[in-house]
């Protein structure tokens, strides 16, 4: 694994736009310069460094802090390619996994809300510590909506996204 100190002998980051660019020319590839990295196929920058690739979230955290994040990098905005420093925050994996969109292909458009087939009513849920909590069946579905947000500001909780 590659330290902080050769990370910046090798690449430098800029905090503002959230890119690398190589300090050295490398094997004809990596040209002092140029633009380090390539989007990989879930969205993510990716640097090969000495063999090895990293996620460029991570070592933007090593390049800024000098040590390697212990665990998850949340990219606040959900961007995944976006890895401005203001963008970007140390998580938990739970914390991470509760910054999101809603999921495609869901029966309703709203996060939290789902269309409960058996009972012909909307149901409201959250998940918190690992297991999901209903908030209950509602007839409209801005009413079950209504009690996701009204769960979400009372958790007090940066991580959870409302839309």
């Amino acid at each position: 694994m590659i330290t902080a100190e050769r990370l910046r002998e090798i690449l430098h980051y800029n905090p503002e736009t959230g890119k690398f660019t190589w300090l050295l020319t490398r094997k004809g590839r990596a040209t002092t310069g140029r633009e380090a990295g390539c989007v990989d196929n879930r969205g993510y920058v990716k640097i090969r460094i000495e063999y090895k690739f990293y996620r460029a979230a991570r070592i933007a955290c090593l390049y800024m802090t000098g040590e390697w994040p212990p665990n998850d990098v949340d990219h606040i905005n959900l961007i995944k390619h976006d890895n401005r420093w203001c963008n970007l925050r140390l998580a938990t994996r739970s914390q991470n996994r509760r910054n999101t969109r809603k999921r495609k292909g869901c029966s309703s458009q709203l996060k939290g809300v789902s269309w409960d087939k058996q009972r012909k009513m909307w149901k409201a849920h959250i998940r918190q510590d690992g297991k999901v909590l209903n908030l209950g069946r509602f007839a409209l579905e801005h009413e079950a909506y209504a009690a996701y947000i009204n769960k979400v500001s009372s958790m007090n909780d940066e991580f959870i996204r409302v839309a």
